[in-house]
């Protein structure tokens, strides 16, 4: 099992600047090849606290390409409804070469309501346009002189710059939550499949079902799953508990707060069912992300059996994606929670 850290703001200007949770950020940045962590990650969300710091996953990659030799980048996930896909394609390029071909472009239909209405797109097109966003970014990463006309964009024969320096593109990663249509179609495309830690068993069927649909598309090995967590290692519980506990709370409500319009009116087809998400988190609380494994919070002995327990129910996966200095955290806290780890813990997973 690999171990990456992930980047996601939860803060407004009256929590935090953004330019000091970035430059915090890139101080945990600075630890991971030192410590083994083997990929960076970063999201793509607008206008609110729930990601709203963070709207260029690639300007701020491209920084932590400078500040490590080994560790993937990886776009967690990039939306392409808000953005041409040629635009899109050739950014994700300029990353590709800065990083020395570190790419892996991870890509997400968007769920946030407020960023949808704000950009004049329709939820009812969320699908269909990731779908033909997908096949264009596909064809011009991997061929020249490419036209397109579809529903939503056209253009003449392109050729995107930079072209890919991993060859014939970088790994592609599709983000998905319970909708088996979408781990079934990420795995018959190839592509790794980056999931959320909902409960063992629902995660199992899943994942079962994206290594179904690999192995029938023909492609060879079972995969990649990538699943997120929440982190932070102590030496004592009380600590971990005290520290880590109201960033957690806080960030429940957070997630919870910028997702209520699915429950005040807001109805989709491309999102049946997202309304449950909501009543989910309202009452979901410390405690129950650490029994169910979602939070990894602890002592490195409590903290490994949470991983062996959770991958031992939903069937196995390949990178644990974790958030290690969420919310308000004391940073020397966020930095010594790593470094705790990378010697206790990682080693009984390699």
């Amino acid at each position: 099992m690999e171990f990456g850290i992930q980047f996601f703001p939860t803060n407004g200007p009256q929590q935090q600047p953004a330019s000091e949770f970035w430059a915090n950020a890139l101080k945990c940045v600075d630890l991971c090849d030192e410590l083994g962590y083997t990929s960076v990650r970063t999201v793509e969300h607008y206008f609110g606290r729930y990601g709203g710091y963070s709207p260029s996953p690639v300007a701020f990659l491209s920084a932590a390409a400078m500040r490590t030799q080994k560790a993937r980048l990886v776009t967690g996930a990039v939306l392409p409804a808000f953005s041409h896909p040629l635009k899109l394609a050739s950014e994700l390029m300029f990353l590709d070469a800065v990083s020395n071909g570190r790419l892996e472009a991870g890509f997400a239909r968007a769920f946030l309501p407020i960023e949808f209405e704000r950009f004049g797109v329709s939820l009812d097109e969320s699908r269909a346009r990731f779908e033909e966003a997908m096949t264009i970014i596909g064809k011009v990463l991997t061929q020249e002189n490419v036209s397109h006309q579809g529903k939503f964009w056209s253009f003449p024969e392109t050729t995107v710059l930079p072209r890919p320096t991993q060859q014939p593109r970088p790994p592609f990663w599709i983000a998905a939550v319970q909708t088996e249509s979408s781990f079934e179609a990420a795995g018959r495309a190839g592509y790794g499949i980056m999931a959320i830690p909902v409960a063992g068993a629902v995660l199992r069927k899943l994942i079962g079902i994206y290594r179904d649909a690999w192995k029938k598309a023909g492609h060879s090995g079972n995969g990649r799953v990538m699943v997120a967590f929440h982190m932070y290692c102590s030496p004592s519980m009380d600590d971990a508990m005290t520290t880590a506990g109201p960033e957690i709370t806080a960030y429940l409500k957070t997630f919870a707060d910028a997702a209520r319009a699915w429950t005040t009116g807001t109805k989709s087809k491309d999102y049946p069912g997202y309304d449950k998400i909501v009543e989910h988190l309202d009452s979901a609380t410390v405690e129950s992300q650490i029994a169910n494994n979602s939070a990894w919070i602890g002592t490195p002995q409590s903290i490994a059996k949470q991983i062996k327990d959770y991958s031992d129910a939903c069937g196995g996966f390949d990178i644990a994606s974790m958030q290690v200095n969420y919310g308000g955290m004391n940073q020397e806290k966020a930095r010594g929670s790593m470094r705790l780890f990378s010697r206790d813990v990682m080693p009984q997973f390699r």
